[in-house]
């Protein structure tokens, strides 16, 4: 699934051909998404974008006469395209804009969302959501409130998207890692100070992935069609076995949270 920096990656590559054009043309090939893309999408059409941001893994296009909120699901994918170009079979949705180029989305699984609303930020989707990670907001003191008193392991704490958005899996083990806390610690044991290197550990390692175009998964290509790099910086994700880069000693995989987990046991406490 695409992650926060894959999402961040796909919005700055995509900006530039679509804010301050307009929209000429919305063409729905394929509307049951996860939820079926309304017909008042068609509003948008002959308004112009005045502005793209990301809320979470939710991309926001706002026009005057309201927002698109788009998500990329576990395979959805964006490309600037001619609107010549050959479609793919699983190329849904193609919007044209006055320049001469169209927006395609791409999503074998069907499991991505495009929806229009006038206050995206009240969409119940999006209204719930907790802090974004690289913003003012994210704290130590935030985490050591919110921590007080729950049981569940930190890893699955600080992906909890009511907590803060966007902490994958790869990257709350990688943050972990650097932070030195254990993923399976319980989130209410761990200290303020151990939750001010968390909160620095989870901006660097998402600013990284972000600098270098997004991890690298199987369904995820940036918008000019490379795969990103930031998989090949990785310290314990997808190590279990090898040798700990800081100590030697064996990187080990546990599943918490059904999902896997990765952990150094002398560095993280």
């Amino acid at each position: 699934m695409p992650e926060l920096p894959e999402v961040e990656t796909t919005l700055r590559g995509v900006s530039p051909h679509l804010v301050g054009r307009v929209i000429n043309e919305i063409l729905v090939r394929e509307p049951r998404l996860r939820w079926p893309v309304p017909r008042e999408i068609q509003n948008a059409v002959g308004h112009r974008i005045k502005r793209g941001r990301r809320r979470a893994k939710y991309l926001i296009f706002e026009t005057d006469a309201g927002s698109m909120i788009l998500h990329l699901g576990m395979s959805g994918s964006l490309r600037v395209v001619e609107p010549a170009s050959e479609w793919r079979k699983h190329d849904h949705v193609a919007i044209t804009m006055d320049n001469g180029l169209q927006l395609r989305l791409h999503d074998p699984r069907r499991f991505g969302t495009l929806l229009f609303c006038q206050e995206p930020d009240a969409h119940p989707l999006i209204c719930t959501l907790g802090p974004e990670p690289l913003g003012d907001e994210f704290s130590a003191e935030h985490l050591h409130r919110a921590s007080r008193g729950k049981k569940v392991a930190v890893k699955q704490f600080i992906m909890d998207a009511h907590v803060v958005v966007g902490v994958g899996n790869i990257y709350a083990s990688e943050a972990l890692f650097m932070s030195g806390i254990r993923p399976t610690k319980p989130a209410g044991k761990v200290s303020k100070e151990a939750f001010a290197w968390l909160v620095e550990s989870i901006r660097a390692v998402l600013s990284a992935s972000i600098e270098m175009g997004g991890t690298t998964l199987r369904d995820f290509l940036r918008e000019d069609g490379e795969p990103g790099y930031f998989a090949q910086s990785l310290r314990v994700y997808d190590r279990e076995g090898q040798a700990c880069d800081e100590c030697s000693a064996i990187i080990r995989r546990i599943v918490t949270g059904q999902r896997s987990t990765y952990y150094c046991p002398r560095c993280q406490r």
